[in-house]
């Protein structure tokens, strides 16, 4: 059986936003128990700034207030933050960044440099491997 349905849960991470500065857009901490994998699906609506760039960064914890955070370590990123990044001539395009390190909270940053107009983005977690299944949460 082809069922996708009952085996992904999606978390808001960034919700949909126009970013006209050089501000970080900053995720909600992502919460991984009862799920093995998550991957930030990140959608790029236009981009104004002929000259922006947006870089990615994925951060974990094991505590919900995130006060020992750091930054996931290559080799518990599938993809890498480099190839998640975008820039001015990116309009309309998607990316991904899963992460497959041990943290129980995870979370994503994107900040712009150079950007002085709107840039329409947003994300979404989405975690799958859950240990109970059919998940259908």
């Amino acid at each position: 059986m082809r069922d996708l349905y009952n085996h992904l849960t999606f978390r808001r991470a960034i919700s949909p936003v126009s970013v006209a500065d050089n501000t970080a857009a900053v995720s909600q901490i992502i919460d991984r128990q009862g799920f093995d994998s998550l991957v930030f699906a990140i959608a790029i609506g236009s981009v104004a700034d002929a000259d922006a760039t947006f870089a990615v960064l994925v951060e974990d914890d094991d505590a919900s207030g995130f006060g020992t955070a750091a930054a996931v370590v290559d080799a518990e990123l599938n993809g890498t933050e480099a190839g998640a990044a975008f820039q001015f001539d990116d309009d309309n395009e998607t990316r991904k960044i899963g992460y497959v390190g041990n943290k129980r909270y995870v979370r994503l940053t994107i900040t712009p440099t150079g950007n002085a107009s709107a840039a329409l983005i947003s994300a979404v977690a989405v975690l799958c491997n859950a240990h109970l299944q059919p998940n259908g949460a």
